[in-house]
């Protein structure tokens, strides 16, 4: 088709094309990910080592309380179930374009493949993914898990994701991102599409926990239809050298509702760029942004973004940052209104943490040590759902580190 081919070129022509944001990476330094892998049809027959990276995002090889599970290796499906497909539909992107004709009308009609060089090389290299659907009316009890994993050297991993909710349906997702031991270097593109129809619900949760030297540079919009709601959690604690995203929700019909919160922990030697933006083009739509991050050291961004275009739209957006060690924290809120009834609020906040609350906690029988900790855990504490105790536990044992160097 004329379409195809005229976005195609358009993909090539923003091979060149730098990101708005973030370290720029070149990407002829990363060769391909490999699209052959082994397949895993038993996730707990993985190594021991292999196991603890996937729990350690969320991932359950058990598949314990999990309602699909999905993996990707490098750029090859290696595994996909479903224990109740009666519920939800789970299958690679692919493979969902030969069952449904209809996917093509989901395809990249959210993210622009010229939008930058990384969108462009997903484009062209027709990358995979995953594909979820939560049929009409569908309630999923458990959630959905889904896991990219880098496993080779020095290669960029290419990912392209959908995700449906359909009218009055309601949909959990479990997604962890991360690399095998020893995989450093590496570069990934994720490509996310989401669409929640009316009345729906979609509660988005990712956990990234990659190699020091993975550039990572996801690209995610939302569309929310008339009394949707969805909630996202994006939580990033171990060193990384580069995330750069800044997911946009898009609420188009009156009533809907999101809520993204960001947890972020910025090592010595990372590049924390991250935000969120939310367009309000319905009436009585309200979002919330809350962003909680962290630098031991390395460099932090906070973005949050509202452009209200519909009247009776609420939004509140909240960006707190704690320099812990050394390192940088900005905060860069953007409001903009454009009718009169609308309101838009933002809160924001960058420095160390205050003498006369670790005394006050001191004073009552903490350790400086303990009490540090225990305010660094509630300021990251943002109410997540549905991780397991391992991932709980490697959480925790991050927070208390991060307060035992705080000191």
């Amino acid at each position: 088709m004329q379409a195809d081919e005229d976005m195609r070129k358009k993909a090539e022509a923003a091979l060149k094309k730098n990101a708005a944001y973030g370290e720029d990476f070149d990407l002829n330094e990363y060769g391909l990910a490999s699209e052959t892998e082994e397949r895993a049809d038993d996730l707990e027959e993985l190594s021991e080592e292999d196991q603890r990276t996937l729990l350690n995002v969320g991932f359950t090889p058990s598949e314990d309380n999990r309602s699909g599970s999905f993996l990707m290796l490098n750029n090859a499906v290696t595994h996909s179930s479903l224990r109740d497909d009666d519920v939800v539909e789970l299958m690679s992107l692919r493979d969902a374009m030969r069952v449904h004709d209809w996917v093509k009308d989901y395809s990249w009609k959210l993210v622009e493949p010229d939008k930058d060089k990384y969108t462009a090389m997903s484009y062209l290299q027709d990358a995979n993914g995953y594909f979820i659907r939560a049929p009409a009316g569908k309630k999923s009890k458990m959630p959905v898990q889904t896991c990219l994993l880098i496993g080779s050297k020095q290669v960029s991993q290419t990912v392209h994701n959908i995700v449906i909710v359909e009218e009055g349906a309601e949909l959990d997702v479990i997604t962890g991102c991360s690399t095998k031991h020893g995989i450093d270097k590496g570069l990934h593109l994720g490509i996310s599409e989401m669409y929640v129809k009316k009345g729906a619900t979609l509660n988005f949760t990712m956990i990234h926990n990659w190699g020091e030297e993975i550039g990572v540079r996801p690209r995610t919009v939302v569309h929310v239809e008339e009394g949707g709601t969805y909630i996202s959690n994006y939580v990033t604690l171990k060193p990384v050298k580069s995330v750069q995203a800044y997911p946009t929700v898009i609420l188009e019909g009156k009533g809907a509702f999101a809520r993204l919160n960001t947890i972020a922990v910025a090592h010595p030697g990372s590049e924390l760029d991250l935000g969120s933006k939310v367009v309000f083009n319905a009436e009585d739509t309200k979002a919330e942004l809350i962003s909680r991050t962290i630098t031991t050291g390395g460099k932090a961004i906070a973005r949050g973004e509202m452009i209200g275009n519909a009247n009776n739209a609420k939004g509140h957006l909240e960006c707190h940052g704690l320099v812990l060690g050394g390192g940088m924290q900005r905060a860069i809120p953007i409001l903009e209104a454009n009718v009169e009834d609308i309101e838009l609020s933002h809160e924001a906040a960058v420095g160390r943490i205050a003498r006369e609350q670790i005394e006050y906690l001191m004073a009552r029988g903490l350790t400086e040590e303990d009490a540090v900790g225990m305010i660094v855990r509630g300021f990251l504490d943002v109410g997540i759902q549905g991780i397991p105790d391992e991932l709980k536990a490697d959480i925790d044992a991050t927070i208390a580190k991060i307060g035992e160097n705080a000191i």
